[in-house]
């Protein structure tokens, strides 16, 4: 067994790398914890929660000034009023099925077996959406009309299936609706901002009373480790798939689920 700082860290990477990749972050940690003994425990399950904190502080410092031109302009902009209202409504559907069924999911869905075929199935309809001959007419992710932001909403609910990808969903739907592959990315980066930090709260909450001083500052390691990937990871990843769209992506994430079938098949 890992001690749980060297757990913290790994976890932290992979909660970095992966938030904001179209490959799943919760499914990536769900099997780092079932495959390498990676912080086994009810508390882990708490932590990897709690980490994705750090990855949105990620977010908030490159966009700082954009999102602080943003807010400083709400009430006497309306462009910039209308997107905040875009981000609370694509927010708003993830919140009360979150609210409604979040236990649910967590009893049903989490586990191996539903992250590896979700993790297969994803990748193929990244290959199929990079096929398609889109013709993205939004090229700005504060300037989307107001029911697109919902119908990016509901897209981003599909990943309460582990293993889909929050930020894979919720670009895909964008694109489809016709955004470009940077202004959806971008798009799936301000909305994480609300979805995660309200995940953080209601978990830490609900977890409040076993929270131990060593068990924050676990956290604390985890979300530090988190923030600094996330920094790093963020840029690359605009450019990348600017340039190259989702391919890498995609076939990563087929490799990935069908090792972890192969696992599972085996009994390891």
């Amino acid at each position: 067994m890992m001690s749980d700082a060297f757990s913290a860290v790994i976890l932290g990477i992979i909660e970095g790398v992966t938030e904001f990749l179209p490959v799943s972050s919760t499914g990536h940690l769900l099997l780092a914890e079932r495959f390498f003994d990676l912080g086994e425990g009810s508390f882990w399950e708490s932590f990897a929660v709690l980490i994705q904190l750090g990855a949105i502080l990620a977010i908030v410092a490159l966009y700082f000034a954009k999102l602080w031109r943003i807010a400083l302009d709400t009430f006497n902009d309306p462009y910039a009023r209308r997107f905040v209202v875009g981000v609370l409504v694509a927010f708003l559907p993830a919140a009360v099925i979150g609210a409604l069924a979040g236990g649910y999911i967590k009893a049903f869905l989490f586990n191996p077996w539903v992250v590896c075929f979700s993790l297969i199935v994803g990748g193929a309809i990244l290959l199929w959406v990079d096929q398609l001959d889109l013709k993205p007419h939004e090229h700005e992710a504060t300037t989307f009309p107001l029911p697109m932001y919902l119908y990016i909403g509901f897209a981003q609910c599909v990943a309460m299936i582990p293993g889909v990808s929050r930020s894979g969903a919720s670009i895909v739907g964008a694109m489809l609706l016709g955004a470009d592959k940077r202004a959806a990315a971008e798009f799936s980066f301000f909305l994480a901002i609300p979805t995660m930090v309200g995940a953080f709260a209601y978990d830490f909450y609900k977890n409040r009373a076993d929270m131990t001083t060593d068990h924050l500052g676990i956290v604390a390691i985890g979300f530090v480790v988190s923030f600094v990937t996330a920094m790093i990871v963020v840029k690359t990843f605009l450019t990348y798939v600017t340039r190259h769209g989702f391919t890498l992506f995609a076939w990563w994430r087929i490799i990935v689920g069908t090792l972890g079938l192969i696992a599972l098949a085996i009994g390891k």
